[in-house]
């Protein structure tokens, strides 16, 4: 059985084998050198050998062939050719991503223990002969890790990208500013993170009857990254063929900037880095100062973020300091808005009119709909699929993200019991892998507008790494083959047959993944 997740677009078993040995040669011309370099590096831990490139295959050898093929461009830049015979591997691809997924089928046809990070003794490393033609359906392939509730080292993300790579996933939706954390490095304004990056404890335990926090931990938590720790996870992501997408959260969720600069509050009054989960009221003013500010942290975000995209998140705003602020109102009046929803989709706005004219694309949560939504942002429907249909509708690009489907920080057990604590929602496996990211209630025509999908994972109640990946595996893999799998391949008892493999190279890799067989 081709054992490969997510499952290609095309996959013909054949007979025989292709034996890896010490004779093997890597064959690649001035078009696919990188590539092959990246090959030999992903091969040699394992095997203990360094395969040569060569610029053909010797009499004495057999070898694996990186071919460049424009006609695969046609297919998208990640598509790819892999065919295997008894005598030579031969990787086709129009572009580098694709050749990057090819590696990663090759990788997943091989022994599990090519995974392992020291050489492997005894092994025969053979591949099946197969046939594959493949590229994904979206190409907008993510997941979204929220850093702000829990802060994650640097050392994880990177593995986290790892995981993400394996997968076939090409977008990395980084949640950096939150009421409860500020983790980026912004050197106009040092005490965002002087500050802002640190509260004083952490809630513990489910809220209340009345949404009040039941404890406290009395440990004081936080960290950021520096603009270098940045460079270098944008850099290892971008060798996996893995864009960074920040969020810098706006008007709402901003408590911890606040707290380092009370004038970018509506109150005048000091406040604390928020130490409890929940919807908070303190959002930012929409002063032009204000506004100014937060082109200042974007302007320092564009030097580090190549990303198309820049995250304004944008939602969960609650109005009442701007319906209780004379200053706000008077805002509102000299602007001519009707109420405090036109006033946010004016502070949006501003960001999109800021973004574009630097050559970026502004994406935000589906709030952003409300009061009308910018020229030209993107959406991120995570509310249901409603604003994702609303939005494409109208002709802007939208990702979907609804939480019934994709909110990996939901329980995976109806036996909550038997479970570590979370947020509440149930999402099983099952329904993860049913999910099927174009909306019914989409005009046909608008169809092109879904740019893909992604999962979430909100760190209310993921305290380390290790809780993140129990929480986000197997369920990431589910996500995987429905974002980059033709949707009529889908079937979900081949893909539990196929990730009783996967789950032993996540096994090799240190991934606490919850077991499929757990009630």
């Amino acid at each position: 059985m081709i054992n490969i997740i997510p499952k290609p677009a095309f996959c013909a078993p054949m007979e025989g084998v292709f034996t890896l040995n010490t004779s093997t040669a890597i064959v690649t011309n001035a078009d696919t050198r990188a590539a092959g370099l990246q090959l030999a590096q992903m091969l040699a831990p394992a095997t203990g050998w360094w395969l040569p490139q060569r610029a053909s295959i010797p009499a004495s050898a057999n070898g694996i062939v990186l071919k460049h093929d424009l006609r695969l461009a046609e297919f998208g830049k990640e598509a790819y050719r892999l065919v295997v015979t008894p005598d030579q591997v031969m990787l086709q691809a129009g572009a580098p991503a694709g050749f990057f997924y090819a590696m990663q089928s090759l990788r997943q046809l091989l022994p599990v223990q090519i995974f392992r990070q020291a050489p492997v003794t005894g092994m025969e490393w053979n591949i099946p002969c197969v046939e594959i033609i493949d590229h994904p359906r979206f190409g907008w392939r993510g997941s979204m890790v929220d850093v702000c509730r829990h802060f994650m080292p640097k050392e994880f993300i990177k593995k986290y990208l790892d995981l993400l790579a394996l997968h076939k996933m090409n977008s990395f939706h980084w949640h950096l500013t939150d009421d409860q954390g500020w983790r980026i490095e912004i050197k106009k304004y040092p005490r965002l993170t002087e500050v802002g990056a640190w509260r004083k404890q952490t809630q513990v335990g489910p809220l209340d009857r009345s949404w009040q926090p039941t404890g406290f931990d009395g440990v004081r938590h936080g960290g950021f990254y520096t603009q270098a720790d940045v460079r270098e996870i944008v850099a290892y992501a971008a060798e996996r063929h893995i864009n960074v997408i920040p969020e810098i959260e706006m008007p709402g969720h901003s408590t911890a900037a606040i707290a380092a600069y009370p004038e970018l509050g509506n109150t005048g009054q000091p406040v604390e880095v928020s130490t409890h989960w929940g919807i908070k009221y303190d959002i930012y003013n929409a002063n032009e100062s204000t506004i100014l500010f937060m082109q200042d942290v974007l302007s320092e975000m564009l030097e580090l973020f190549p990303s198309p995209f820049i995250h304004i998140g944008g939602d969960e705003v609650p109005k009442m300091q701007w319906q209780e602020s004379a200053a706000a109102q008077e805002r509102m009046k000299a602007l001519g808005l009707a109420d405090e929803e036109e006033l946010q989709s004016y502070f949006i706005r501003r960001m999109d009119t800021f973004l574009t004219a630097r050559g970026r694309r502004l994406i935000g949560w589906d709030e952003i709909l409300e009061g009308g939504l910018a020229q030209n942002a993107t959406v991120m429907a995570w509310r249901g699929e409603k604003g994702g249909i609303q939005a494409a509708n109208a002709g802007h690009d939208v990702v979907m993200a609804p939480n019934q489907y994709t909110y990996l920080d939901y329980y995976q057990s109806e036996d909550t019991a038997g479970e570590p604590l979370a947020i509440g929602g149930f999402l099983p496996l099952s329904q993860v892998y049913a999910y099927e990211p174009i909306p019914a209630g989409l005009d046909p025509q608008a169809v092109h507008h879904v740019l893909g999908a992604q999962c979430q994972l909100w760190t209310e109640y993921i305290p380390n790494p290790k809780q993140l990946e129990y929480m986000a595996f197997p369920r990431l893999a589910a996500l995987s083959e429905v974002t980059w799998t033709p949707a009529q391949d889908k079937d979900y008892p081949d893909f539990l047959e196929r990730l009783k493999s996967h789950l032993k190279r996540l096994d090799i890799m240190d991934v606490n993944y919850r077991p499929i067989d757990k009630p």
